[in-house]
Formats: structure tokens, sequence, C-alpha cells
């Protein structure tokens, strides 16, 4: 049984025009009925035998586009459409008057400075009570201290980042302040391009690769004055946590992964190393690793954040967000890196604000109630959240998250963009090179998505398309929509739609490790997601506890 299941995904691959070593071997009418069973389509005899002149133009076909070289930074020519039907984002603004305290002093104790909050730093550089070289020594040094035991590093920007924050100190100086972020390190997973440094993707392919250019988020935070000191850590290929170099760690248990793919960016805020970093989503990149952390993060809708100068794993699903302390100071990063930009087609031209405290008791928030009704590991957790909300004087209305498409199946939209961005590593077999092997590791889950048939993957599109208009119906209704980080298919369905999500943690579970709890909103809503995580925050303190190990 073995030999003839072996046989038949050979002999389909050679229809599809895919082996490794090519091999011409000719489609027959009996090829072509084997090939339909793995594909779950059966024709007749007669019509198998028609096929064979079309399939053997159609591999010719696949010969000519894998003999072209592709690199991973060209899309394609389909954009997905993640608005509905009528939907206007909203339209912009100015920029936001952040509050930065005037009484914010440095402690006695220079270590305490490691968990500051961004404004708390903002206030000390406005001041001029301690400069942004000094600032960036500091983290630098936490990073050279620790970094190895997290594994979380993968690149110092030592030189730039001190040149860069001497500038930053002479600006302030001259009265040429630039904002909250103005002088503040931060860190970068390492899929975005930083010119003159190595961009390695997490895997050992692609370990000394160089891209001569800076990502936009880069360059945006370069404007805004914040200093990049670090490219840190992703699981291989934005998978998982384990990288060419190791398994980078979470800071509440040395023994346990960050979880992934943005592995250090989360590993590195938690344990004080940096204030905040930059991590890259497309099915639970930013919202795993800060659930293990005890971080907050925050997804922003598709489409705000431009991703030039990112790696490319799914097109019509990656997305760029902050990894920081607090919902306030992941707001902060947001709107500094949010924008259109040509060089992305898929960003739009959308306003950022965020709404005042007072208004939360207008906010219609709504809670998924079948998923907290389940039985998981965090529930107590979770169930204590929604008493939160309502101590704090809030309404909630249960939701049913219930969508007439099959939400699961959608994944291969997913696979199928992730293999035809690394097909190269795939077809040259340099994908053995990649250190996590096995059925659940790119390597495979590549290889089986070259069996995906076009009709399908053009077809789990159009289910996308009125997932996207039921979801919009669904938000519509409401404000905020609170559920379990990994109640049933809401991390599929939102990272499918595009609509934004703030993670924040909750507690802790019985090992020790925290635990988290989502706030989902509208496409272009993340401003209220801050409001309502923000003051859930204050309220509870849970984003000011900090792993005993590193304060």
């Amino acid at each position: 049984m073995r030999r003839k299941v072996l046989l038949l995904l050979l002999l389909t691959a050679f229809i599809f025009g895919f082996a490794v070593a090519k091999v011409d071997h000719p489609i027959t009418a009996a090829l072509v009925s084997q090939a339909g069973r793995l594909i779950g389509v059966e024709f007749s005899d007669e019509h198998n035998e028609m096929m064979v002149r079309s399939l053997e133009m159609n591999r010719n076909a696949y010969e000519a586009i894998q003999a072209f070289e592709l690199k991973n930074e060209i899309a394609p020519a389909l954009v997905f459409d993640h608005l509905p039907a009528g939907y206007q984002p909203p339209a912009l603004q100015g920029r936001i008057q952040w509050d930065i305290p005037v009484d914010v002093e440095l402690p006695a104790d220079r270590n305490e400075l490691a968990f500051y909050s961004i404004p708390e730093l903002a206030s000390l550089i406005r001041g001029r009570k301690i400069s942004s070289e000094e600032l960036t020594r500091f983290f630098l040094e936490r990073l050279e201290q620790y970094g190895d035991t997290l594994e979380a590093v993968v690149t110092l920007t030592t030189e730039t980042a001190l040149a860069q924050a001497r500038h930053a100190d002479r600006d302030i100086a001259e009265g040429r302040y630039r904002g909250p972020l103005h002088g503040i390190p931060y860190g970068a997973k390492d899929l975005l391009a930083v010119e003159g440094y190595k961009t390695t993707w997490g895997a050992m392919p692609y370990k000394d690769q160089v891209i001569n250019e800076t990502a936009a988020v880069i360059r945006k935070l370069d404007e805004a004055g914040a200093i990049l000191v670090a490219k840190l850590t992703l699981g291989a290929l934005a998978m998982g946590d384990i990288w060419f170099g190791g398994v980078t760690k979470n800071p509440w248990n040395l023994e346990q992964g960050s979880s992934g793919s943005s592995a250090g960016s989360a590993s590195t805020v938690s344990a004080g190393l940096l204030p905040f970093a930059i991590g890259t989503e497309t099915l639970g990149s930013i919202i795993s690793p800060s659930t293990r952390c005890g971080t907050t993060g925050l997804r922003p809708t598709y489409g705000r954040v431009s991703r030039q100068g990112a790696m490319a794993l799914s097109w019509s699903m990656d997305k760029i967000g902050p990894i920081a302390r607090s919902a306030w100071d992941c707001a902060i990063v947001l709107e500094a890196i949010s924008g259109k930009d040509s060089k992305d087609v898929t960003t739009v031209e959308a306003g950022f604000s965020v709404p005042a405290r007072a208004e939360l008791p207008n906010f219609r928030i709504g809670y998924i109630k079948a998923f907290f009704d389940e039985d998981y590991p965090g529930k107590e957790n979770d169930q204590k959240v929604l008493a939160d909300l309502q101590a704090m004087g809030l309404r909630l209305e249960a939701v049913e998250w219930d969508f007439s498409v099959p939400v699961s199946a959608l994944r291969i939209i997913l696979t199928a963009e992730a293999a035809a961005a690394f097909d190269e590593l795939t077809l040259s077999g340099r994908d053995s090179l990649l250190v996590a092997q096995g059925p659940n590791a790119w390597p495979n889950t590549f290889r089986a998505a070259r069996f995906t048939p076009a009709v399908e993957y053009i077809n789990a599109n159009r289910l996308r398309k009125i997932l996207v208009e039921e979801v919009y119906a669904l938000m519509k209704e409401y404000d905020v929509v609170v559920t379990p980080s990994y109640g049933g298919s809401q991390l599929l369905v939102t990272n499918l739609t595009g609509n934004p999500c703030l993670v924040a943690p909750n507690g802790f579970n019985a090992g020790g490790s925290p635990t988290s709890i989502s706030f989902i909103g509208n496409l272009y809503e993340e401003g209220k997601l801050v409001t309502l995580a923000g003051a859930w925050q204050e309220f509870t303190g849970h984003h000011q506890k900090h792993p005993p190990m590193f304060k």
C-alpha cells in the first residue's frame, strides 16, 4: 500500500511539472486518472485521454516558469481586496498629541529603566535627564548580557545605533524634538531588510544574506527618531521559535521556547532588553509569542503598514506590527509606522485615532460566548477579564461567531502562497538546510502545497471574499470584541479578513508562564482596541509584571 501511495505521488508530481530532479515521463490517460484521485476529482476515461495533450502543454509552461528566477520580493499581480463592499477607511487626520509626563525622574537603580514605558523614557530624553546615547548604551549592554541566554538576537547594530543616538541628542538639544520615539532604542524582527546588515530570515540557507535596501517600517522609525539597536530572531522563514542558531527562550521559563515566529521581538521586550520591537504576523506570529512571553502585541489591519523590504510569506496575509509593554506603547509605535506606500500596493490611506477614555462607557463591547464556555487552558484568567470589564462599569454582549464558509479549509491560501514564495528553495533541494524538518515543518508543507490545484486556490479566495463580508456585517455592530486568544477559529478568521487584534497578558498558568486575552476590532479601528485594552491594563496591572531573572 505504501509503495502505491509513493508511486501515486511521483506520478502526479510529473503531471504538474514538478520534481527536484527533472525526469521526462510521458503523460498518459492512466497517469491522469491516478493524479485526479490525489486532488479529489474523477473524470471518464475518454476525458482523461482528451486531457493528455493539454497537460503536456501545461507541463511545458510549468517548466518555463520554474526556469525563471523569481526573488521573494516579487509580489503576484493579484492583490487581496480586504475591503467590504461600500466600506470607506477612516479619513486622514493630524498627528496624535501623545501625553508625555513631565515629572519622570531617573531611578536610583538604573536597571529599572529596562521596564519603563515609552512615554516615561520619552520624558527623560525630552527633559534631557538622560541622553539617547546613554539609553542606547544601556539597552545594548542588556542585549549583550542576556541575548545569548535567550537566544534572541541575530545582529547588534552597535556602531550605527550609537551614531544615530548622538544625532538624536544634537537634534533635541537644538529644539528639533520629533515626538515620543525620538531617541528611543528598539529592535526589529530579522525578516526586515536593513542596508549594510545581514537579513537572515532566521533560516540557514539565508544566514549570510545581505539585502541592499531598508524596509519601509525601519525608514519610518528612522524618521520618528527611533534607534535600531538589534535585529532579532524569528523561527526560520517565519514559523515557530527554531532558527539556525537555536531556540529562542521564554524569559519566564528558560526551559520553554518563546513561541513564534516573532520570537526574539517578544522575548527581548519581555526581558527588558528593549522598550519595543517590531514583529510580523501571518497566522499568529505576534499573538503567540506575545502570549508566551507576557508582552502586549498589536497586529494592525491588513494594509495599514507597508511591507516593502520585508520577507514575503503570504502576500495576502502578512502584516507588520509592534510588540511592547502596553497597549498605549503599541499605539505610539503603530502611528509612526502606518501609512500608504507606493512600493506596497496593498497599503491603504487610512486615518489613525485613539478615542478618549471618557468615550469607553459608550463602547458597544462583545464577547464570543461559545469560546469562553469551552474547557481550555487559561479559562479562569479569561473569565476574570470579563469580570474586570464589568467591574469597570462596561456592558458586555454575547456574540455569535458563526460563518457560512468552511474556514479551516482556507488555510490552503497561506500554504500555497508560502510555497510559491519559497519555491526556489524547494526545487533546488536547499530546503534540507532548514533546521526544522518533519511533517509539520516548512519543507514538507511547501512540497505538499505544490499539489494544490490552482482552481481550488482561486475558489478558496472566493470563499474568503464571502468571509470578509460576513465578518464585516458582524463586527460593525461592535466597537471591540473580546475573545480567548486561541478561541475557536477567530485567529484564522481575522488573519484571513485582515481585522486588527490587540493581545495582552492576563495572568499566568500553573507552570508560571503568562497567558493572554485578545481584543479584535473593525478594519482600521485599532485605536478603539487601544482605548479599551489600555484602560483594562491600568485597572489590572498585568502588564507591569516582569520576569524575575531579568529585573
